[in-house]
């Protein structure tokens, strides 16, 4: 069985589609750090919160060395664990949205994708019919994406949806990329 390592935006995401199941679809189960599980119930007042403790194919797990959580100073305690973690268990998948998160996954070279990279999968594997509505959907529940990326990922899905309304990159906000 794949050893697969979720970060919180991406599940925050499918708590927003109403598509949590999807990653026990595609990777049977998946394992939640503790910083991560800790995130979300920090946002249990939210209107898309679910309890991951009550999921029996998420495996909320703590890493094992703290002292390496430290050294990843510029990240979130959540994307930290992802890293040691994935580490520690030698996953095969992380599943990392925030740029900055994915590029040290990258030097640590682990295998990684993100919320994009998830919903192509489903529907290459058939438990999606479309993806660019759910693109619209999440814009329209406040995740920024970079229309490059949706673009890039509407034409790997094989669809022309043109009811995206999409908007002109902005530096401030981080995007969602290299999801594939």
């Amino acid at each position: 069985m794949r050893k697969v390592i979720s970060n919180t935006t991406p599940i925050l995401s499918l708590f927003k589609l109403g598509k949590l199941d999807l990653l026990e679809k595609l990777y049977t189960t998946v394992i939640v750090p503790h910083a991560v599980w800790q995130e979300i119930e920090n946002g249990k007042e939210g209107i898309y919160y679910q309890d991951l403790s009550g999921i029996p194919w998420i495996d909320i797990q703590s890493v094992q060395n703290r002292q390496s959580v430290q050294y990843l100073t510029d990240l979130d305690q959540g994307e930290a664990e992802v890293i040691v973690l994935a580490g520690e268990t030698k996953a095969d998948l992380v599943i990392i949205d925030e740029t900055l998160g994915r590029s040290y996954a990258q030097h640590f070279g682990l295998t990684l994708t993100g919320i994009l990279g998830v919903l192509l999968r489903a529907k290459k594997e058939g438990h999606l019919t479309l993806v660019g509505p759910l693109l619209d959907e999440l814009r329209e529940k406040g995740v920024w994406l970079n229309d490059q990326i949706i673009r890039k990922v509407l034409l790997s899905a094989g669809e022309k949806y043109l009811h995206l309304t999409l908007t002109e990159s902005h530096p401030d906000v981080e995007s969602v990329q290299n999801q594939e």
